[in-house]
């Protein structure tokens, strides 16, 4: 039994998600070997051969995959796939993208956002918001999984020596090209690997409160999130949202302003270690998964902890 795991990379560093992937593809058992699709990305390769537990490093280094385009890396997966019991990639937005197609060109069904691995077939997945997690068996012969990073623990990024070898298919569809992007710089840490996250929702009113959350954040060196309710009101850009139509995290410290807790935003948060929520209303359901919370307006208790840090 062998498993290709997609890295998933910005062509200079691998990115932690791809760490948590091959996690669940130790749980799973059988050769690891990690796929690189890229342009210049031999720096990202040589990270990947050093990850426990990884046997091969398949390097796809064409301007196909500069940009990591779906329809193209999509093509590429397929035909690795082939020689493969299982394909997996992270649950991210470039995974969910990606992998559903490959698994099309499969002709098999993808298994989404697993969160347990029971034996080489059956799967663990949240549905209906995280309320309930199904146990999900595949007979396909070919299982191509998704795996919500946040449920397994890293493998360790040095120590393997893997065999690094060349992939010479260069996939171009034809169907789609690179346009440009927009890259929001911060210097605080990346949402879905930060080890403490502050969000703020509706309470927070308007988006210049949310300094309040940014100075905090800077004293605790947190990242910034938010509930969706806060990103549909304008407050904050979509790419700050947490839940379950916005990113999963898991910190060690997930504290909550102003948020009333809807189980959509719990899906994204309520694997974190430690949950403080900070809200007026006593009976808001943020607190039935708080591990402390302080009944408090959210304007006299940020400042104040903002003074004491």
């Amino acid at each position: 039994m062998s498993i290709l795991v997609i890295a998933e990379h910005d062509n200079a560093e691998l990115k932690g998600a791809t760490l948590n992937t091959i996690a669940a593809a130790k749980a799973i058992g059988g050769d690891i070997h990690v796929l690189v699709a890229g342009a210049g990305c031999g720096a990202v390769a040589d990270a990947a051969a050093k990850l426990d537990g990884v046997s091969k490093v398949l390097v796809a280094d064409n301007a196909a995959y500069e940009h990591q385009l779906a329809e193209n890396v999509a093509k590429l997966v397929a035909d690795l796939g082939k020689d493969y019991s299982h394909v997996l990639a992270p649950a991210t937005t470039t995974g969910k993208n990606m992998l559903p197609r490959a698994a099309a060109l499969l002709d098999v069904q993808p298994i989404s956002d697993i969160i347990g691995v029971e034996s080489a077939d059956t799967f663990k997945r949240p549905i209906y918001a995280g309320n309930v997690v199904a146990t999900v068996q595949s007979s396909d012969t070919i299982k191509v999984v998704s795996v919500r990073a946040t449920a397994f623990d890293a493998v360790a990024a040095e120590g393997g020596s893997a065999s690094v070898e060349s992939v010479d298919i260069a996939e171009d569809a034809g169907i789609s090209s690179f346009v440009g992007e927009e890259l929001a710089k911060s210097d605080r840490p990346e949402l879905t690997s930060a080890k403490v996250v502050i969000s703020g929702g509706r309470g927070m009113q308007n988006g210049e409160n949310f300094e309040m959350l940014y100075k905090l954040a800077d004293k605790l060196g947190a990242a910034v999130g938010a509930s969706r309710a806060a990103v549909d009101a304008g407050f904050v850009p979509n790419d700050m949202q947490v839940g379950q139509t916005g990113k999963i995290v898991a910190p060690d410290l997930y504290i909550a302003v102003g948020i009333s807790g809807a189980i959509q935003h719990l899906a994204g948060m309520k694997d974190s270690k430690v949950i403080v929520a900070i809200n007026k209303d006593e009976e808001a359901p943020i607190f039935s998964v708080a591990d402390y919370g302080l009944v408090a307006d959210l304007f006299d208790a940020v400042p104040e902890l903002e003074t004491k840090l």
